[in-house]
């Protein structure tokens, strides 16, 4: 399975994805950091989300479950995921209150459609309730 948290910058994408312990944890900062690529434009975002959906799919190929934590701005970016499996479980993750990173929000972020996610308010449930309603929402055994 790969399950994808994403979001804007600080809504609890990475601090959620370290709760899954069983999971390969691919991260959209890390990755930036591996690849040196500080392009923030929408088609080097487009790129380095393309690597990560490539990266997690060929370890779910192989047996290994995937945690995305990773903005995913685009619906183009989440169907080319979508094109290479449909084990993917979404989940959008968000909060309204100012924590600081909102210089760093995607100004032109398309926020998925009613059904394409799990839609998670971080300001309002806490990360227990969280990890629950995801592995609720994708099945996980608790």
């Amino acid at each position: 399975m790969i399950l994808a948290l994403f979001g804007q910058p600080n809504c609890g994408k990475s601090t959620l994805a370290k709760m899954f312990p069983d999971f390969h944890n691919i991260d959209g900062d890390e990755l930036r950091e591996l690849f040196q690529n500080k392009d923030f434009s929408r088609e080097g975002r487009i790129k380095n989300l393309n690597r990560a959906s490539d990266i997690a799919h060929y370890l779910n190929n192989n047996g290994t479950n995937v945690v995305l934590s990773l903005v995913y701005p685009y619906k183009e970016a989440r169907d080319y995921l979508n094109s290479l499996t449909k084990d993917v479980k979404w989940v959008y993750l968000t909060y309204e209150i100012d924590r600081g990173r909102e210089k760093f929000h995607v100004q032109d972020f398309e926020h998925p459609e009613p059904g394409e996610a799990l839609y998670l308010n971080t300001e309002w449930m806490t990360e227990e309730e969280c990890i629950t309603e995801i592995k609720q929402y994708a099945k996980l055994s608790s």
